[in-house]
């Protein structure tokens, strides 16, 4: 990306009604736009973060045998009567809409009962198990008060992922799985010294789930831990039940403020049964399938990570994620003419800024955008043949040879 051909101006200010400053950062430094409360449009360079996320995401879940798709938002009404779903007194974030032809539409808020509808047409046989699929998909949510920007939202990315299975035993082997995927996914994006597994409510079929919960000062749940963490759960099931089968005491616990990144159930026969997702056995005795869910808030972990690597001067990406990796800021004709040579075949690593503006200006806004690694050429690295390399994270700064930055850009 070349700055000078880029519609994305960075701010100087964040909307006033903007108080999250992750959100702020984002918005200021050409990520996000924001469309009003809890809808945000994703800019060229918030984009390719997401990608990236998605990329690590997607690369995990092939590991333990998902397969990818991609389903319709627009959701039929009938599937969602059978599992008692689509009243707005059981369920209240529904977004739903009217047919001009007659009849009524909703936007999904989540995809368990159209994916179990689906493989009733390919599902039959004990042989067609176990499967396990997923997507990256937009989920709506009507969130009676959107907050902390991404955090929070109506209209949001989400990977969805679905299991299905003959066994009890046979769940639970995919289940230990998807946690041991989770635990790489958050150890990736940067985010694996502060994500803790939580016990969390498993509702009405099963006893607990799994919430992955990232400490943060801006996060919207309490977790409580003991002092090794090796046992966190959610303030929802502080209960003296829950802890005497944790094997923890009250008084061992401390507290601390969590934003959830994803959660994991064990969903049994919960959606197959209602919706008629039944395969023969081995013994052609018909049975209900057995499910789990699993899910990831991508555009979440993407606000999660702004708000947790942040720093005074803006945003600090983890390498990783980052759109770009080096920031590439030439000062004079000759450096221009030496950016242009060095941009040329490394355009997926290099955010050139090739604006005409003060050096001070395009300093601030390499802060501002978080790129991990700032590289100056001026006259005085021209004369000793050098590059100035910044790191984002450490502030520290040094001159290295061209030809080591050639070799870096090789990589």
């Amino acid at each position: 990306m070349r700055l000078s051909q880029s519609f994305i101006k960075t701010l100087r200010d964040a909307p006033k009604d903007e108080t999250a400053r992750s959100a702020g950062y984002l918005i200021r430094a050409g990520y996000i736009y924001k469309e009003m409360a809890g809808i945000y449009d994703y800019l060229p360079l918030g984009l390719k973060v997401i990608e990236n996320i998605k990329g690590i995401i997607r690369e995990e879940l092939n590991k333990i045998g998902g397969q990818e798709i991609l389903m319709s938002s627009l959701q039929n009404p009938e599937l969602w009567k059978k599992t008692d779903r689509w009243d707005d007194t059981k369920v209240d974030i529904w977004f739903k809409t009217e047919l001009s032809a007659g009849g009524e539409l909703g936007l999904a808020p989540t995809h368990e009962e159209p994916i179990t509808n689906m493989l009733k047409t390919y599902v039959k046989s004990y042989k067609d198990l176990p499967l396990a699929v997923y997507q990256f998909q937009t989920k709506f949510r009507n969130e009676l008060r959107a907050k902390s920007g991404i955090l929070r939202t109506r209209e949001f990315l989400m990977k969805d992922l679905y299991s299905f299975h003959t066994s009890e035993e046979d769940l639970d082997r995919f289940y230990h799985e998807a946690e041991g995927a989770y635990a790489k996914i958050y150890e990736r994006l940067g985010l694996g010294d502060d994500t803790f597994e939580t016990f969390a409510s498993g509702g009405v079929f099963s006893k607990y789930s799994h919430e992955y919960q990232t400490i943060i000062p801006v996060g919207e749940d309490t977790v409580y831990y003991n002092k090794d963490k090796s046992v966190v759960l959610n303030e929802e099931v502080l209960l003296d039940e829950v802890l005497d089968d944790l094997k923890v005491k009250r008084e061992d616990l401390e507290s601390t403020r969590a934003a959830e990144v994803g959660n994991i159930f064990k969903l049994k026969f919960k959606y197959s049964e209602p919706l008629g997702l039944k395969i023969s056995d081995e013994n052609n005795a018909v049975q209900n399938v057995y499910m789990g869910c699993y899910g990831i808030g991508v555009s979440r972990v993407m606000g999660v990570i702004a708000e947790k690597f942040c720093d005074d001067k803006g945003l600090v990406w983890p390498e990783n994620i980052a759109p770009f990796k080096y920031y590439l800021a030439p000062i004079g004709e000759a450096a221009n003419k030496l950016a242009d040579e060095l941009y040329a075949g490394n355009e997926e690593t290099i955010l050139l800024d090739d604006r005409d503006l003060r050096p001070g200006e395009k300093f601030t806004d390499a802060e501002l955008m978080g790129i991990p690694y700032r590289i100056v050429i001026s006259d005085k690295t021209l004369a000793e043949n050098s590059v100035e390399i910044a790191t984002r994270k450490t502030g520290e700064s040094k001159l290295i040879s061209l030809d080591e930055f050639k070799k870096m850009l090789a990589v």
